[in-house]
């Protein structure tokens, strides 16, 4: 791989799709990193039925994209279900969760904050 890719462990110059990235693992959760850095995370996530992510903080943003099947995703205390399709965007610093109501599969961007250099 070169050096200056910045996304990693996905072929270039090709159709893809996403969800075929990762597959389902009875009892698991997977994971494929597709590009991390100080400012950017992307990874695709495979998740069995009943497997989940339990209440955390980030100091970022994050962008939860359903590729296939049903999560119920927690924000602050309140649960909301998202499908394949659908897209959910959580707040840096509010606790948020992820459990699979059914088994699914999601992208999940994290965005984060430029560091500001002092003067």
């Amino acid at each position: 791989m070169d050096q200056d890719q910045m996304l990693k462990n996905i072929p270039f110059a090709q159709p893809l799709e996403l969800a075929g990235l990762v597959e389902y693992q009875p009892g698991q959760v997977v994971s494929r990193t597709l590009a991390q850095n100080p400012l950017l995370s992307l990874t695709v996530f495979a998740f069995d039925a009943g497997e989940g992510i339990s209440a955390h903080t980030v100091p970022a943003d994050a962008l939860v994209l359903i590729l296939d099947g049903r999560a119920r995703i927690t924000i602050g205390g309140t649960p909301l279900e998202a499908a394949a399709g659908q897209c959910v965007a959580m707040p840096h610093g509010v606790a948020h969760a992820l459990d699979a109501v059914e088994r699914f599969k999601m992208l999940l961007c994290v965005v984060r904050a430029p560091q500001k250099v002092g003067l």
